[in-house]
């Protein structure tokens, strides 16, 4: 598994100037070292103003990015359920509530956009300084074309587990938590996506861990995504799941207020 604190980014000779100068932003902020020669592995590179995790191994993947703005995300924010999208109905969100939610599982950003887009702010905490580079990098393009919906957003490097322990911030209404979880379906997300995800980062095995803390900085509840086929999270049930064709979320009720 490659290390995920220590992916190169590429910038070229023939880069914009643009993209140069994020990219050594990128660089110094998350001490990525910088090479000029494609390498044969994962590694990181601005192009058109857009960061972008590659897999040097095969040409034929794109570039995997974070983009809020995407026309599949804002078709699903106008043209989607809303607040009848089972994520929705599972964190609880009624009426004109402005709920602050963690997300201490991002990934890509999208169940957190979902959140946003009826009305949640939303904390992304992320572990691996790879991906939290590439939601910052979504979170900052995203500002510039939706700047009410990107202020909702924010982001926060650290192990999630410690930090929901130790957490000092703005007080939690609910936890979101989406653990990896190993892909057997053979579509072209899964190809693209997961499977560069999982060479990064490998799956979760201290996911469990992620509970116990989440439960007792919840106001309200927690939320858990899960396959339909995977087992509760740590083996404690939950007080109701949400099932949706593809996962379910299970929810447990919290009273920390």
């Amino acid at each position: 598994m490659v290390t995920p604190n220590t992916l190169p980014l590429l910038i070229t000779s023939d880069s914009v100037s643009v993209d140069t100068q994020i990219a050594r932003d990128i660089s110094q902020r998350w001490s990525f070292p910088v090479i000029q020669d494609v390498p044969q592995q994962l590694y990181l590179q601005v192009v058109d103003g857009v960061l972008g995790l590659v897999d040097g191994d095969d040409k034929k993947i794109n570039p995997v990015i974070v983009d809020f703005a995407s026309p599949a995300s804002m078709y699903r924010k106008n043209h989607g359920g809303g607040r009848k999208e089972a994520i929705v109905k599972a964190i609880g969100l009624k009426g004109a509530e402005q709920w602050h939610v963690i997300d201490a599982t991002p990934g890509l950003g999208r169940d957190a956009f979902v959140l946003v887009s009826v009305g949640c702010s939303v904390t992304m905490i992320e572990r691996s300084p790879v991906v939290a580079a590439l939601l910052e990098d979504g979170i900052r393009r995203f500002a510039v074309e939706y700047p009410e919906l990107a202020n909702r957003m924010s982001l926060h490097h650290g192990n999630s587990a410690e930090v929901m322990q130790y957490w000092t911030g703005e007080s939690v209404d609910a936890v979101y938590l989406d653990p990896m979880f190993p892909h057997r379906k053979k579509s072209a997300l899964v190809k693209k996506e997961m499977r560069i995800f999982q060479h990064l980062l490998g799956h979760d095995p201290d996911a469990n861990a992620l509970l116990k803390p989440a439960l007792a900085l919840a106001g309200s509840r927690v939320v858990v995504k899960r396959p339909n086929s995977a087992n509760v999270l740590a083996d404690i049930k939950p007080t109701m799941a949400i099932e949706s064709k593809k996962h379910r979320f299970d929810v447990y009720l919290c009273d920390n207020n």
